[in-house]
């Protein structure tokens, strides 16, 4: 969450006491909404880890959530570098817009977003009927055999790079990221874990 001093930093005067907040989804990147922020409700956004907004038109503060039950879990702040911006990364706890979708800004969707709903869909296809879809017959049919498609597909994207198909290797990858994300999500782990890991070691091989 902000430190104090950076809380200080904030350039209120600058924007008359109001400064707009976007919101973005912690892992996925997806921008959720955009509102403003006063002094308190920033304050109560700290104190509560919810989202809370002024709402100019009504001239109080309100709680992205506090009638659906769709709250924005705070998981850090950031201002922008002119101090007069806050962006907020946050995880909903259900769709963000009122039309029910996840963003107010639908369809919206950059390709790492889509990559994190799919993760999501695949999820839930670990509960569905083994006859309704191949996902949920693949994570039927036990972890060795996804590790074996796993193993398959990664020998055929390797082929097509060989003999430069780049139209082969492109639906070569995708099954091979498809049934990586299924295999992931049979052991209980999610793709971010890799982003994590690449991402120490990235950072250990700068220093």
């Amino acid at each position: 969450m902000l430190t104090q001093k950076k809380l200080q930093g904030l350039n209120w005067e600058k924007t008359n006491g109001i400064i707009p907040a976007i919101v973005q989804h912690s892992v996925s990147g997806e921008v959720l909404m955009m509102g403003y922020m006063n002094a308190d409700a920033l304050k109560v956004t700290e104190q509560t880890s919810h989202v809370t907004f002024y709402s100019r038109s009504k001239q109080r503060l309100w709680t992205k959530g506090e009638s659906s039950g769709n709250f924005l879990q705070v998981i850090n702040l950031y201002p922008d570098c002119d101090n007069d911006t806050l962006l907020i990364l946050a995880c909903p706890l259900g769709p963000t817009c009122h039309n029910g979708t996840r963003s107010c800004f639908h369809p919206a969707v950059s390709d790492w977003v889509f990559l994190y709903h799919l993760e999501m869909l695949l999820r839930e296809r670990q509960f569905a009927d083994p006859e309704s879809s191949y996902t949920a017959r693949l994570y039927h049919s036990g972890t060795k055999r996804i590790a074996q498609k796993v193993g398959e597909e990664g020998l055929e994207t390797a082929l097509a790079g060989t003999v430069e198909d780049q139209e082969e290797l492109i639906n070569e990858a995708a099954d091979l990221v498809y049934h990586l994300l299924v295999l992931l999500l049979d052991q209980t782990l999610n793709f971010s874990k890799v982003i994590a890991k690449l991402r120490e070691r990235h950072l250990s091989a700068t220093h």
